[in-house]
């Protein structure tokens, strides 16, 4: 029996409604415009015509797995993050729409759009930070460290979709290890680092808690691990005067301020995401 989109989206609409899925109608939109290839416009102006019947089975698939708690972007395989269509799957974090506050303050501190620095992003998972601000800064060059040999394949796919892979490498290393023998010394480094406590893990959304790696999110007991790891090593690989920009929780501008060591860091803003929660921290390598 066929189904036309209209019925189909209703469809897809009950069944996520029925497992607590908020939005349930503009998720079953979601899922099915990626299946036809199509926007959300066409659905509304097609929705009397049949869908064919390997269209209805993926699409039915799709809405039990967004059921079970899959994130949308992972069933569809992708997310938009600061105008760009990037590449996810179970092996990198889902882009939010609050790194892209990062992402506009490095573009800011970077100025100039013929300037070219040399950038750093530690943990870049999925790669859109670094690919975003390529992408803007036609003649900066990047390099991106991962510890997961997977998603360093995803942010390659990404560096190639978006044209910046001949000014990006990627490497494979657990933070600045692969350096500790050359030492570059960057104008900027940027990361979205794992900042949750192990203890709220389990608080976490469905979604985040089933799907996304834990090894992305989490960083020791009070989530503060890795930020701690980043303020007392990037000044070895940091140009005096060069920039540290980095994503923190919503609850840990006091304990990131605790950590920061004046003799080595100025500090030039903690800057609130559109939710007014501190958010990005902008430091400065003080000159020695």
């Amino acid at each position: 029996m066929s189904l036309s989109i209209a019925d189909a989206i209703l469809e897809s609409a009950q069944v996520l409604r029925s497992a607590g899925v908020p939005d349930a109608r503009r998720e079953a939109g979601a899922l099915l415009a990626p299946v036809l290839r199509e926007d959300r416009a066409f659905l509304i102006t097609h929705g009397g015509d049949a869908l064919a019947a390997d269209a209805l089975a993926v699409f039915r698939d799709w809405t039990i797995r967004r059921a079970s708690g899959e994130p949308l972007q992972y069933i569809t395989g992708n997310q938009e993050f600061f105008g760009l269509d990037f590449e996810v799957n179970h092996d990198v974090l889902i882009p939010r729409p609050e790194t892209e506050l990062l992402v506009e303050t490095a573009l800011e501190l970077i100025g100039d759009a013929h300037a070219a620095p040399l950038i750093c992003d530690i943990g870049t998972g999925s790669g859109c930070i670094i690919i975003s601000l390529l992408h803007e800064r036609r003649q900066a060059k990047g390099l991106a460290v991962d510890i997961s040999p997977a998603a360093v394949r995803v942010a390659l796919r990404n560096a190639a979709r978006h044209q910046v892979n001949e000014r990006t490498s990627f490497v494979v290393a657990d933070g600045f290890a692969a350096f500790r023998k050359s030492k570059p010394k960057f104008e900027m480094i940027v990361s979205n680092p794992p900042y949750v406590a192990d203890r709220d893990f389990p608080g976490l959304q469905r979604e985040v808690r089933e799907h996304e790696p834990r090894l992305a999110l989490t960083s020791g007991n009070d989530g503060l691990s890795m930020i701690d790891t980043l303020l007392r090593e990037a000044p070895v690989f940091l140009a005096d005067g060069g920039y540290l920009l980095l994503e923190i929780g919503y609850d840990q501008q006091d304990a990131v301020q605790r950590l920061i060591d004046g003799r080595v860091w100025k500090v030039i803003a903690f800057r609130d995401d559109l939710q007014g929660i501190p958010r990005t921290v902008v430091l400065q390598k003080v000159v020695s």
